[in-house]
């Protein structure tokens, strides 16, 4: 099919929420990443989202929704912490688990009985979704496994020709996909995957904030992921990621015994000056590292790198975020010096 390239203009949108209505895929900017948006209660339409990615089906998608009084139409029940959680944190980059009803196919839970919802801030998406008077089911836009796209031509690259149109709506603010939480008792909740809406800020709200353990390390054997991002290989280029801890000092020493041809170094902003291999930088702090990160794994990628050694950032904060997809996009592969 022919892919069309649409803008944020309004007479673009209705033509993009009238390809979600018949059943077609768009690509539609969010505040997170781009999402490969599907009418979320349409069977047909998400195993088209499945079979354009290349995604295992076991993988569960998110539904976007225009405000979080709509989650009682595809939920079978909602606790009233999470209530407290959308007035603090909705519309954002925030995805609550909950149990769902009939209305959300089983395809689209990956096969779970629970859902995940999230309303979205970027005023694009958000107005795709009140026109279509559709739920969106919208995973990243992306070949899966490969790092998530923050501009329309990061879409165009991965899925022009598997999708009927991509609305360009800029680069994404955020650039990781939301948080996703569970919920663990009255006032408990469970991060299933890191996001820019950090421990510290659900603390605000909640009594406790468990990090899920797969949120570092893989699943076991046979259990199944309740969130995107958690089960399989992703964010990852066709470079040989290799995440390294330790000081700039055996940063730089680990990375001259090893170094090489098509060799190269994702490194802070403040490291540049005393750095003497290829690399680039992906930001100063946990924030810019989350909203450049999957930009210059792409990057590489463009520039025939086949190995990269990265600095591995902070664990708190937005930094956990940035941690995960980067632990993932290495296969898990760490150098602790």
């Amino acid at each position: 099919m022919d892919t069309v390239l649409l803008s944020d203009k309004e007479t673009d949108l209705e033509i993009a929420a009238e390809f979600i209505k018949k059943g077609e895929i768009v690509g539609i900017p969010t505040e997170t990443v781009y999402g490969l948006g599907a009418d979320a209660s349409n069977e047909a339409a998400v195993r088209k989202v499945f079979e354009a990615k290349g995604r295992p089906a076991d993988n569960p998608l998110i539904v976007h929704l225009a405000d979080f009084s709509q989650a009682a139409d595809y939920t079978a029940s909602i606790p009233e912490l999470a209530y407290r959680l959308a007035e603090r944190f909705c519309p954002g980059p925030l995805t609550m688990v909950l149990p769902k009803n009939e209305r959300i196919p089983m395809i689209t839970s990956g096969g779970l009985d629970t859902v995940g919802i999230r309303v979205p801030s970027h005023p694009v998406m958000h107005r795709i979704i009140e026109i279509s008077g559709r739920p969106i089911a919208a995973p990243s836009a992306n070949t899966s496994g490969y790092p998530s796209p923050t501009s329309a031509e990061h879409v165009m690259r991965d899925m022009n020709g598997k999708i009927s149109a991509v609305v360009d709506g800029g680069s994404s603010e955020f650039g990781v996909e939301s948080t996703v939480i569970s919920f663990e008792g009255d006032n408990s909740v469970r991060i299933l995957r890191p996001g820019c809406v950090t421990r510290e800020m659900l603390l605000e709200i909640c009594d406790e904030v468990i990090i899920d353990r797969a949120i570092l390390h893989e699943l076991e054997a046979g259990q199944k992921a309740a969130s995107p991002g958690m089960k399989y290989k992703h964010y990852s280029p066709k470079a040989d990621i290799i995440m390294v801890e330790g000081s700039l000092e055996s940063f730089i020493t680990y990375v001259g015994e090893h170094g090489g041809n098509d060799v190269y170094s994702l490194i802070f902003d403040n490291d540049r000056d005393k750095f003497p291999y290829r690399y680039m930088t992906y930001g100063k702090d946990s924030s810019q590292q989350a909203h450049f990160l999957f930009q210059r794994l792409r990057e590489l990628d463009e520039i025939g790198a086949e190995r990269v050694y990265v600095r591995a950032p902070e664990k708190d904060g937005v930094g956990l975020a940035v941690y995960n997809r980067l632990i993932r996009a290495a296969g898990f592969e760490v150098i602790r010096i």
